[in-house]
């Protein structure tokens, strides 16, 4: 709803539509095919949010009719009095536009909405490209966006275009917003969304949201783009010492499982495992088999297996010459591996071995032997390419 890199400033020039009881005051953001104006009531000054759609389009795509048929659903089978629901106060039509009356997010500043020229609504993207998020702070936030898209799963339904975007903060509550694309959940449902946020089989289902779910809270943990899905950057040696972010990073890992029935059913199922207590839910977690896409190495001692845990990503990765050092993220499914470069046990700092998951600087780039050792899983090794922006990913068999 909100776009980040869009200039809606006072001084650029937008035709104001003719909204009934509304004084439009400057476009704020857009959705879908429409457009987001902060507006006042006539009557009463309350500011609020006005989502306009324009009902005659030159490229023929009804695109008021689909938002129409989105929120006849929603008041039909979601109450949006919800607290992590954006709530939608009118719905109205005017000879040429459809218009809906919502909530107006907050000021970046955390401050309420305001007719200051500064005024920016607040996303969850604008919180992302701020600054790295606190471990606590991802925790509430994923909590607040489970419990909404979980309100919208038990009614049924299903959003189709979860992202930071659409994640507002109202009196500083994360609310799910935009409900342009929500559906009747089915195994038909048309492939309609933001592309980086759907699952790789293309059905959008509950399972959908709960892969862009999985991706909006990577990036909430990592700082990184959804795109960059797994890797953990900068943030691996965070996820290994802080029980909330590894919590989150095996939530979000299960969320955006490239198999459907492997990830959580719905947001609710997906909820109360965030919602287990961090030590409870590393003992519990999930077996996930071993998918067929990705490539197995065999141990000669002892019948043990590494496979990558998705498919390469389609970031590129920059080469390094030979005489260049790297910083590397290991990353280890479970946790807590040791890890030798050609025969040589890693040490940090501290003169103590690093352990899965983290980032070990200044390594040699080039190809080398690269052996993991678990305390309870044995050893698992290969040869690997080390270069700038690397990850060695691996797992062991159950």
């Amino acid at each position: 709803m909100i776009d980040p890199t869009a200039d809606y400033s006072p001084g650029n020039d937008f035709a104001a539509p003719e909204v009934p009881d509304f004084e439009m005051i400057r476009p704020i953001g857009s959705g879908g095919f429409g457009q987001v104006w902060l507006a006042a009531n006539r009557a009463t000054g309350h500011l609020r949010a006005v989502k306009v759609i324009a009902l005659q389009r030159s490229d023929r795509t009804d695109a008021a009719g689909r938002e129409v048929a989105s929120i006849a659903r929603l008041e039909k089978n979601v109450s949006t009095h919800h607290p992590n629901l954006l709530g939608i106060h009118h719905v109205g039509k005017t000879p040429e536009h459809l218009f809906y009356v919502m909530d107006p997010a907050d000021d970046l500043s955390g401050s309420a909405a305001s007719t200051d020229a500064g005024y920016r609504p607040a996303s969850l993207q604008h919180r992302l490209d701020a600054k790295p998020l606190s471990s606590e702070e991802c925790y509430d936030y994923a909590e607040q966006l489970l419990t909404g898209l979980a309100h919208l799963h038990a009614a049924g339904m299903v959003h189709r275009d979860v992202k930071p975007a659409n994640c507002l903060f109202v009196d500083g509550v994360l609310k799910l917003a935009d409900f342009g694309l929500l559906t009747e959940a089915s195994p038909l449902v048309s492939r309609l969304g933001t592309q980086k946020y759907m699952p790789p089989d293309g059905r959008m289902d509950t399972r959908a949201d709960v892969y862009a779910a999985g991706l909006v809270i990577y990036e909430m943990l990592t700082a990184r783009p959804a795109d960059a899905f797994p890797q953990l950057g900068r943030r691996a040696g965070d996820v290994a010492t802080d029980p909330i972010l590894a919590h989150l990073n095996r939530l979000a890992l299960q969320a955006c499982q490239p198999v459907p029935a492997e990830r959580f059913e719905d947001a609710g199922q997906m909820l109360r495992e965030l919602q287990r207590p961090p030590q409870q839910a590393a003992r519990q977690r999930r077996r996930w088999p071993i998918a067929a896409m990705v490539a197995v190495v065999a141990m000669a001692v002892v019948a043990l297996a590494s496979v990558k845990w998705w498919p390469e990503n389609t970031q590129p990765v920059v080469p390094a010459s030979a005489a260049q050092r790297v910083d590397v993220s290991f990353i280890t499914e479970p946790y807590e591996a040791t890890i030798y470069l050609d025969g040589k046990l890693l040490m940090n700092s501290h003169d103590k071995p690093h352990t899965t998951p983290c980032t070990v600087p200044d390594l040699p780039a080039g190809e080398h032997r690269v052996e993991f050792k678990h305390p309870q899983r044995g050893n698992l090794s290969r040869t690997v390419q080390l270069t700038t922006d690397c990850e060695v990913t691996a797992r062991f068999a159950e």
